[in-house]
């Protein structure tokens, strides 16, 4: 994956962060990475298992494509075996 680093730790409730660092870019693309991050979980939030999940945004993922994110954090959920 060159977008983004998938955490997660198991626990009861779910809960979510997104990060992105300075080596990302300004705050208008730090802020564009979260989003484009919290937009892909938005669409598996009632599949995901109980626990933390971290989601740390790499320099590449504001050139990345829809497509590409998608098929990086479907591969990245399969993988974590988190889903229902």
């Amino acid at each position: 994956m060159k977008s983004f680093i998938f955490f997660y730790i198991k626990q009861k409730d779910i809960k979510l962060g997104f990060v992105a660092s300075k080596k990302v870019g300004n705050a208008i693309k730090r802020n564009r990475a979260k989003r484009r991050l919290r937009a892909m979980v938005l669409r598996y939030d009632n599949q995901l298992k109980g626990g933390s999940y971290l989601f740390v945004a790499k320099n590449m993922i504001n050139e990345t494509s829809s497509k590409k994110l998608k098929s990086e954090f479907d591969f990245a959920i399969s993988k974590m075996k988190v889903q229902l």
